[in-house]
C-alpha cells in the first residue's frame, strides 16, 4: 500500500482524464457517432461507473492533502472494491467471449483504436491497480461480497425487459432479424434459454473474484507495512 497522497492525487487525477476522454470518444459525441443508444451497453455504464469513482476518489485525496502529504488514501474501499469487480467483468467478457469473435470483422470494427482499448482494457486496469496500491488492508466484511452482483444484475434485469418490450439496437447481418438484447450470451430470442446458464456462470465468477478479493483484503499483508495493526477504513 502507497501511503503518499501526492501520487495517489497524481494517479487518480489522470486515471479520470484518461477514462473520460476514452468514454467521449467511444461515444462518439465529438464524431457524431453512436451515441445516445450506445448508452444501453455493459461497458458504457460500468466505465461511467468507475469515472464517478474517480472523480471521488480525486476531490476526496485533494481534501486529504490539507491533512499532510503521507498517509492512508484508501477513501471509499468498500465501494471501489465493487466498482473494480464490476468493470472487471467487462474486461473479462470482451477479452475472452467478444473479442474473438469481433478479429473476423477486421475494419468493421477497430480492434486495436484507442477507445475500444480504453473502455475495455486500460481503464479496467487502471481501477484495480488504484485498489491494489492505494486501498487500505481489512477493510471489507464478508457481506460486502454480494454486493458487487448488485450492478450487473440489475443491468440484465433491465435490459432483459427492455427487449422483451420490443427494444431493438441493431437489426442482425447474418439473419437480417432485430437485435432485441445487448449481448450474445443472453440474446434469449437465440439461444434461448441457455441464456440461464451463461449469465449463472458469470454470477458464479464475480462470486469467485470478490472471494479473491476478500482473501487478499484479510490474508495478505500490504507491501511496507510489516507487523503494523490494520484498522477498518471507515467511510
Amino acid at each position: 500500500m502507497i501511503k503518499d497522497r501526492k501520487v495517489a492525487l497524481v494517479f487518480r487525477a489522470a486515471s479520470l482524464l484518461f477514462a473520460v476522454a476514452g468514454f467521449l470518444v467511444m461515444l462518439g459525441i465529438f464524431s457524431g457517432g453512436p451515441w445516445p443508444g450506445i448508452l444501453a451497453y455493459y461497458t458504457m455504464q460500468s466505465n461511467i461507473l468507475v469515472i464517478i469513482l474517480f472523480a471521488m476518489l480525486t476531490v476526496r485525496t485533494t481534501m486529504g492533502l490539507r491533512e499532510g502529504r503521507y498517509g492512508s488514501a484508501g477513501y471509499f474501499a468498500r465501494f471501489e472494491m465493487i466498482c473494480t469487480i464490476d468493470i472487471l467483468l467487462t474486461f473479462v467478457v470482451y477479452w475472452v467471449m467478444l473479442a474473438p469473435t469481433l478479429f473476423t470483422m477486421g475494419e468493421d470494427y477497430p480492434i486495436w483504436s484507442f477507445d475500444n482499448l480504453a473502455v475495455h482494457g486500460v481503464t479496467p486496469l487502471l481501477c484495480l491497480l488504484d485498489y491494489i496500491l492505494f486501498t487500505q488492508p481489512r477493510h471489507l466484511k464478508y457481506k460486502d461480497l454480494y454486493l458487487v452482483s448488485v450492478f450487473p444484475l440489475a443491468y440484465v434485469a433491465v435490459t432483459s425487459i427492455a427487449g422483451l418490450l420490443g427494444y431493438v439496437y441493431y437489426v442482425s447481418q447474418v439473419d437480417g432479424l432485430p437485435v432485441r438484447f445487448p449481448y450474445f450470451f443472453y440474446d434469449f430470442d437465440r439461444i434461448g434459454a441457455v441464456s440461464f446458464i451463461f449469465i449463472g456462470a458469470l454470477l458464479v465468477f464475480f462470486m469467485i473474484v470478490a472471494h479473491v478479493f476478500y482473501l487478499f483484503d484479510r490474508k495478505i499483508r500490504k507491501p511496507g507495512e510489516p507487523g503494523e495493526k490494520e484498522k477498518s477504513w471507515k467511510n
